[in-house]
Order: C-alpha cells, then sequence, then structure tokens
C-alpha cells in the first residue's frame, strides 16, 4: 500500500511540476477556442453544439500524455525493481490510474468552465459536462494507462497510441455529449447511465491488460 501511495504521489508530483498539465489545459482551451472560427459566430448554434465540443477536446487532451505514462519507468527499470520486489504490476497500473486522473481530470473539468464561457454554454449545460466528465474522465484515465502499456517501447509510440486509444474512447464521447443533449430528460439520464457503466468496465479491466503488458515487457 506504501508503494502504491509513493507511486501515486511521485506521478502526480511530475504532472504538474513537468508542465504536462499545462500541455493537456492549454491544448484543451486551444480546440474550444479554434471551433467556433470553423463555424462561425452563430451563439445558437455554438450553444447547442458546445457540449460536444468540450467532449471531443477532452478526449484529444487525455491523449497527449499517454506516451510519456509507462515507458519512462519502463525505461528506467522502475517496473523491473518493482517487480523483483514483488510487487502486482497491476497494482502499479491501478496506481497510476488514480494518479493520471488525479493529474488531468480536475484541471480539464476547470479548464471546461472557461470553454464554456467562450461557447456560450447555459448554466445547466455547463452542469451536465461538469457531472459527465466528472464520470467519464476516470475511464479515460485508465483507457490511457492501458494504452501506453500496450505501446511502451514502440518506435512512434505517440502515433500508434493515438490509433489504439482512440476508437475505444468512443463509446465514453459519444454517451458523454448524449448525456448533455439526450433529447429527453430521460435520454439524458440514460446516456449519463451508460457513461458510467463504460467508464467502470475501463477502470475494471485496464488495470489488468495494463499489468500483463507491463510482464511482457519485463519478461
Amino acid at each position: 500500500m506504501s508503494i502504491a501511495f509513493a507511486l501515486i504521489a511521485r506521478d502526480v508530483r511530475r504532472a504538474w511540476s513537468g508542465g504536462g498539465v499545462t500541455m493537456v489545459v492549454a491544448f484543451f482551451l486551444l480546440a474550444t477556442i479554434l471551433f467556433p472560427f470553423a463555424i462561425g459566430p452563430d451563439a445558437t448554434l455554438l450553444a447547442r453544439v458546445g457540449g460536444g465540443v468540450i467532449w471531443a477536446a477532452a478526449l484529444l487532451a487525455a491523449l497527449l500524455p499517454v506516451e510519456r505514462l509507462i515507458a519512462p519507468d519502463a525505461d528506467a527499470g522502475v517496473l523491473d525493481q518493482l517487480a523483483v520486489r514483488g510487487v502486482s504490476m497491476a497494482g502499479v497500473a491501478a496506481a497510476k490510474v488514480v494518479a493520471h486522473w488525479i493529474g488531468f481530470g480536475p484541471p480539464l473539468m476547470l479548464a471546461a468552465v472557461a470553454a464554456a464561457g467562450l461557447l456560450g454554454l447555459p448554466g445547466d449545460t455547463l452542469l451536465a459536462v461538469e457531472i459527465g466528465l466528472a464520470i467519464g474522465t476516470p475511464g479515460l484515465a485508465a483507457l490511457a494507462v492501458a494504452t501506453s502499456a500496450l505501446v511502451a517501447g514502440v518506435r512512434g509510440a505517440g502515433a500508434v497510441a493515438g490509433l489504439v486509444m482512440l476508437p475505444l474512447a468512443v463509446p465514453l464521447l459519444i454517451f458523454g455529449a448524449g448525456s448533455i443533449d439526450g433529447g429527453t430528460a430521460g435520454g439524458a439520464a440514460g446516456a449519463l447511465k451508460l457513461l458510467g457503466a463504460i467508464s467502470l468496465l475501463f477502470l475494471a479491466g485496464a488495470p489488468f491488460v495494463a499489468g500483463a503488458a507491463m510482464r511482457a515487457a519485463i519478461d
């Protein structure tokens, strides 16, 4: 347990002090700022599609640090040392999921407030966006760690990570956007439940997938 807390504290410190959080938030805000230039200054249209834009930008921003979640520890021999000490690789992956979410989830939710202002979203839509992000970003973090473990050591890992992660993250994007504008209150609630189910599925399965990939890399 102490090793897990040490890994979480180290990875969170690395994310906050190494500029990773700044890069994720900057990319997220840049994507939301550029979108109105593409579709024009129609305030009604921006308010209608703004929630989906925030979700798409959040998904792309979450992809940025994927290449650096596992590979540095694998290259430095940290994973080998943990394996020698008998630490479960699935446990290491779970700790990295927690650390990655702390490193990008809350900053992204705060940045969504600024993005909502830029897109002219009403308060109830912003609330729905924040609830969806709170439910969906843990799943994104888990998927990112699993993807990072799968592509660690692969040449051009950043591009490969995008090919692996983006298709798997589509359900989170669909149900996240659907929870904002589900047509009816029941439709939005149903989309939110499905978003939570997909997020929980990723949270439950990703540590074992990442752990298996890390064990294979060590062997």
